[in-house]
């Protein structure tokens, strides 16, 4: 009994775990991600002030400079800085990306342990298990469960909903208590966070009034009603003032992007994309939607548990699918619904393997298990890839900690260095957060450098322009001392010296013939970040085969350029 119960406590922390392993592997974010770890770091640092409010926010906050093709919620980020701040006062700002990250990995973590505990007491501790085995293998949602895309926020929410859903064997009697607030949490993440949850909320509607013989619309409505008033309350006040103007974001979002079709300027897809391409990759294991859903769904003993799985949430994707645009994590929500269904189809046929004998037993659950650890094996293979992907925030972490050495090796206690980041130095993980080396910040203010900071720190004060218009002119660049450049050709002036280079993934890499590929780095300029221990490690492999290599492929992405004259000239800085 004690052996069970330590390897039921290992399952329920294998999620959690992996969220923050995953976290730790690939630290940085992607240009999806921005709006909401920038807010996240402006309310940290900058508070929200009360006095002279438009002034203060529009001078500090990243969100008045690049607002986005649609304007955001704060909520998420205001509840990140809140309860983030005590940790980061605590453990210093140098990991305050990290925490902030964690928590929102912790919040879907503890989401996906709820699902699996109100399972096991729907449907089993065997089922309990392999639902946690088939979840804890899926890549996409693990490795994007701590990253704050506004589908990660609402995805906590879907995903407690989800769980409420379940049926509860011990107390039948709270079944409408736990539908409606299943519905209200439905209701607040597409009310505040992403619009598309609003189909979700729907078809869950339609399919309960199907099922629930006593449920009714007439049980419903004032509940949802209630909930999309709390859920109005919460976002239209707080973002109005943080954007200054009278807003309910995802309203905005759902009009420019639905509405006016303006979503599909970003690509468009097939209608089958999400059931042919997405749902296939989410769930990463082909067995689960090609073996353990349909047997589940063929046997009558729980083919009732799997259409309330399956049903609301495929028919969903199907409503949904008529979108033009489509992108896998906004299908992210019904993941847990899918596993849950396919775990049921998995604990069926190892039972079923074990009344047939021996032998049936050992082949059967040979083939399920070693589906798992093939998929764990993938999706790590896929966490290493997509950990590669980020030089902009490797290069902006190089250059923070070269220029704290050189401030540390000189006199001075604190130092601003004027910074400009490029296009795909912010697509590929260049953050507020990356650019202080204490609880500080700086932003361009009309030509200074704005500061705020309590104590000693380097802090590097970040220029995102991306008009070409003034980029083409020389005298823009004579205010950097650094920048951050995929093509050197367009940094203007002939006072820089190229001190580094973060190359990236450039695909897969096949050498058998043992010759090395040219590189188009020059010999005197030192390559820098994580392709350093991939070149060592090829290397390795290369002497060991015979000059045989097989593994990712890696190539110039970032050049970090530094000016050699005036280099330290000084620098006007204002406290805010």
């Amino acid at each position: 009994m004690k052996l069970i119960s330590v390897l039921d406590w290992g399952l329920y922390l294998l999620i959690p775990t992996l969220i923050l392993l995953h976290l730790f592997i690939a630290p940085y974010t992607k240009v999806e991600e921005s709006f909401n770890i920038q807010a996240t770091h402006d309310v940290l640092v900058y508070g929200t002030p009360l006095q002279n409010a438009y002034h203060r926010l529009s001078q500090t906050y990243d969100h008045f400079t690049f607002p986005g093709a649609v304007p955001r919620t704060f909520v998420g980020p205001v509840v990140l800085a809140g309860l983030g701040q005590p940790i980061v006062n605590l453990v210093g700002f140098d990991h305050a990306q990290a925490i902030v990250r964690g928590m929102l990995g912790l919040a879907n973590a503890a989401a996906l342990l709820l699902f699996a505990r109100n399972f096991r007491r729907a449907y089993g501790r065997s089922a309990a298990r392999w639902y946690l085995l088939l979840q804890a293998s899926h890549f996409h949602v693990i490795f994007y469960a701590s990253r704050t895309l506004p589908n990660m926020f609402a995805f906590g929410l879907t995903t407690t909903a989800a769980a409420l859903l379940l049926p509860d064997p011990q107390s039948p009697e709270r079944i409408h208590r736990r539908h409606r607030s299943a519905i209200s949490l439905l209701v607040m993440a597409g009310i505040i966070f992403r619009s598309e949850v609003a189909l979700l909320l729907f078809t869950t509607i339609f399919h309960l009034l199907f099922v629930v013989p006593s449920t009714s619309l007439e049980r419903i409505i004032p509940h949802f009603i209630v909930a999309v008033i709390v859920s109005l309350v919460m976002t239209v006040p707080l973002d109005s003032y943080f954007w200054q103007k009278p807003l309910w974001p995802e309203l905005w979002g759902f009009y420019f992007n639905a509405v006016q079709g303006n979503s599909s300027e970003w690509g468009t897809s097939p209608w089958w994309y999400y059931f042919v391409s997405a749902i296939p990759r989410l769930l990463v294991n082909p067995l689960t939607w090609g073996l353990m859903i349909p047997v589940a769904w063929k046997q009558p003993a729980v083919r009732p548990a799997v259409k309330g799985l399956l049903v609301p949430n495929l028919l969903f994707v199907a409503i949904y699918s008529l979108q033009p645009h489509k992108e896998a994590r906004f299908i992210f929500y019904v993941v847990p619904s899918l596993t849950g269904a396919a775990a049921l189809g998995a604990d069926w046929i190892a039972r079923r393997s074990i009344k047939a004998g021996k032998t049936a037993a050992v082949l059967t659950w040979g083939i399920l298990l070693g589906s798992i650890a093939a998929s764990f094996v993938a999706s790590t293979g896929m966490l290493l890839v997509s950990s590669l992907n980020y030089p902009g925030g490797e290069a902006l972490a190089y250059l923070r900690d070269t220029v704290q050495a050189e401030v540390a090796a000189s006199s001075s206690s604190s130092a601003v260095v004027p910074v400009h980041a490029d296009v795909l130095s912010c697509m590929t993980g260049v953050t507020l957060f990356g650019t202080a080396t204490g609880y500080a910040s700086a932003v361009p203010s009309k030509g200074k450098i704005v500061r705020k900071s309590p104590g000693n720190s380097v802090v590097l004060a970040l220029d995102k322009t991306e008009n070409e218009s003034v980029l083409a002119r020389e005298g823009f660049w004579k205010r950097f001392d650094y920048v951050l450049a995929e093509d050197i050709k367009k940094v203007k002036g002939d006072d820089w010296e190229t001190v580094g280079v973060v190359k990236g993934y450039g695909g897969i890499e096949v050498s058998m013939n043992g010759l090395a590929e040219e590189d188009k780095v020059p010999e005197d300029v030192p390559v820098v970040g994580k392709s350093v221990s991939i070149e060592r490690w090829k290397n390795r492999v290369k002497a060991i085969t015979g000059g045989k290599w097989i593994g990712p492929k890696m190539v110039p992405r970032i050049y970090i350029l530094k000016r050699v004259k005036d280099a330290n000239r000084a620098r006007e800085t204002v406290d805010v």
